[in-house]
């Protein structure tokens, strides 16, 4: 397979564990391209020093052949060369960089060139500084694809626990007005059907969570459970979907609940990455559902504090790339793209 690294934001920590990734990477057989910049993958290779010879190639190079990570040769497609590397500072460029870099590996996915897209991680004042319009990968990606709502989902591959978000980075205040709005019974079906192509998990069963605390008792504190989520989560039982709920968020993962089920739904951001950080925080995948590639990310973000120090763990960017192939090899059992 072919994977292709987007830089992430220069002045953190994803051109470091794209390095150190590769190095993990070398005896899987498959092959791996950065989009970004050479200049700034040789500054933090010389200052990690590790023992990774970079090549500069183009597009066209890369639709030829790809050597595989064994040969200790790691190619980086320049989209843009900055003028200034300074980790952990804010930088409209740097924002700029980022923003070309994921443009030019998802597009490398889109024509067929490479086979899935990891994502290191983007710094949203970064972008806002560079004048983008989208504040992370999920909506660059969907509005790149025409996709309104592309779904994210967490999975940690150590114990197998998926979490995805009904709504996603949403303040609190309009997490219930979007929850009676949006389509439920299409939002679990897409992310039944995702489990299927992308995971191969031929029946797979879902935990829906309730909005409100105690899953509202019966209607005592809040009225979503038993007018919008219990309601579609019946629908779909009666039309054959292995699905339950709603269950009170706050003991459903202290009780390990979750490892009965292949998916957990979780109706806003921290109700379902607070626990899922707690169980996975260092192996942990971000994962895009409904695109028509493939893509992963960390579970983690640019670590500012930590870029240029060479501490930086490299464990979550690897398990997003192994996650890569094995979804891209559920979508393409036949062989990896030529």
């Amino acid at each position: 397979m072919r994977i292709v690294c987007s830089l992430g934001d220069p002045h953190g920590i994803g051109p470091e564990i794209i390095l150190k990734s590769f190095l993990k990477m070398q005896r899987s057989g498959h092959s791996v391209v950065v989009a970004g910049s050479l200049r700034v993958m040789e500054f933090y290779r010389r200052s990690l020093g590790l023992p990774i010879e970079l090549e500069r190639i183009d597009a066209f190079s890369l639709s030829q052949s790809l050597p595989p990570c064994s040969c200790g040769v790691l190619p980086v497609i320049s989209v843009a060369e900055p003028e200034t590397i300074l980790p952990g500072t804010l930088s409209a460029e740097a924002g700029t960089l980022a923003v070309q870099s994921l443009q030019c590996a998802a597009e490398l996915c889109r024509d067929g060139i490479c086979d899935a897209l990891v994502t290191a991680p983007l710094h949203k004042e970064a972008l806002a500084l560079a004048g983008s319009k989208d504040t992370g990968h999920t909506g660059f990606l969907g509005r790149m694809f025409g996709i309104p709502s592309p779904i994210m989902m967490f999975a940690d591959p150590r114990t197998g626990l998926k979490v995805a978000l009904a709504t996603i980075h949403e303040p609190i205040s309009r997490v219930p007005s979007l929850i009676s709005s949006m389509d439920l019974d299409g939002f679990f079906r897409h992310l039944a059907g995702a489990l299927r192509s992308d995971f191969g998990i031929l029946e797979p069963s879902l935990a829906v969570l309730g909005l409100n605390p105690h899953a509202s008792d019966g209607g005592v504190m809040g009225s979503e459970e038993g007018t919008i989520i219990g309601p579609a989560i019946e629908r779909l039982r009666n039309e054959g979907m292995n699905i339950d709920g709603p269950f009170p968020a706050d003991g459903f993962f202290g009780s390990s609940r979750w490892k009965n089920y292949d998916g957990v739904v979780a109706m806003y951001h921290d109700q379902g990455l607070l626990p899922f950080k707690v169980i996975a925080f260092e192996s942990g995948v971000n994962i895009t559902l409904g695109l028509p590639i493939v893509r992963t990310s960390p579970d983690h973000g640019t670590g500012f504090d930590r870029a240029g120090t060479g501490t930086a763990s490299e464990q979550s960017f690897y398990e997003a790339a192994m996650l890569a192939i094995s979804i891209a090899q559920h979508r393409n059992p036949t062989g990896p793209a030529q």
